[in-house]
């Protein structure tokens, strides 16, 4: 999938998030990469799940007033890793979706355990 369709489908999915919760996204980006930068190589052998997305930032939970500002939180959506575990384009659709809204759980401060029961 081209670059452009792909962040098209991103925005969609973000559009498609309910109200209450688009409601309460502040300040936070984003962004679509090829792959995460300390993946291994396929030729290493090295066998582990593919990363998907990452949250960068500090959950809202964990956020204060009196903190420095540290500029923008980010989420950053691995293409080539999302497209590797899709073998179409409604899958990579979905996988989108839930890869968007796990990393959005992040966000607001949600640990691995509570996301497998979303």
């Amino acid at each position: 999938m081209k670059r452009e369709h792909f962040v098209k489908v991103v925005e969609e999915a973000l559009d498609s998030l309910p109200q209450e919760f688009r409601s309460r996204i502040r300040n936070v980006a984003v962004l679509v990469e090829d792959l995460p930068p300390t993946q291994p190589s396929p030729q290493s052998g090295q066998q582990r799940p593919l990363l998907l997305g990452v949250f960068h930032g500090v959950p809202t939970t964990k956020k204060s007033i009196f903190d420095l500002p540290t500029g923008p939180d980010y989420i950053v959506l691995y293409q080539k890793n999302i497209e590797a575990v899709c073998s179409s384009e409604a899958e990579v659709r979905e996988q989108i979706r839930l890869t968007v809204i796990h990393e959005l759980g992040h966000y607001f401060g949600m640990d691995e355990e509570q996301l497998k029961n979303v």
